[in-house]
């Protein structure tokens, strides 16, 4: 059924560290890129997640945590990529993206999800780094259905 996407020597699975409920126990992702498969381990179970004294409030179905695409980044991004996600949900994301100062660009398609998108990013990019103030500041646009945000 795959066949198509040819051989991956690196697969990316995220194992939400639950067992034998009524959703999926990880996720999987296949990857063109060199190296091995790996694994990230990040409780994600409803009400449950592995930072509860950072709990990221649920805005879209299928969110995945910022510390998912964080991990991601730390592996296989370098400084200078130019990263654009076409489905760009509840921006976690587009949070990674600007918290590791890429320069990114992300679409949503649902208007109320690229609101509530939007608005979690505006309330994670008006938090000062102090990284920043050092001229290490990131850029990112966010668009839907012809509206856009620059930042």
């Amino acid at each position: 059924m795959l066949d198509h996407l040819g051989a991956a020597s690196c697969i990316i699975v995220w194992d939400k560290k639950r067992r034998g409920l009524d959703q999926a126990d990880c996720e999987i992702a296949w990857t063109n890129l060199p190296g091995q498969s790996r694994i990230f381990e990040y409780k994600w179970n409803g009400m449950l997640q592995e930072n509860m004294k950072n709990k990221e409030q649920r805005i879209h179905p299928t969110q995945k945590p910022v510390m998912l695409y964080s991990w991601i980044l730390g592996k296989f991004a370098k400084h200078g990529d130019k990263i654009l996600d076409t489905h760009v949900g509840s921006a976690s994301s587009l949070i990674a993206f600007h918290r590791a100062g890429l320069e990114y660009w992300g679409f949503e398609i649902d208007p109320t999800y690229y609101a509530m998108a939007k608005q979690r990013l505006e309330r994670e990019t008006a938090q000062v780094n102090m990284f920043e103030l050092e001229g290490g500041a990131s850029c990112g646009a966010i668009t839907a259905g012809g509206l856009s945000i620059t930042l």
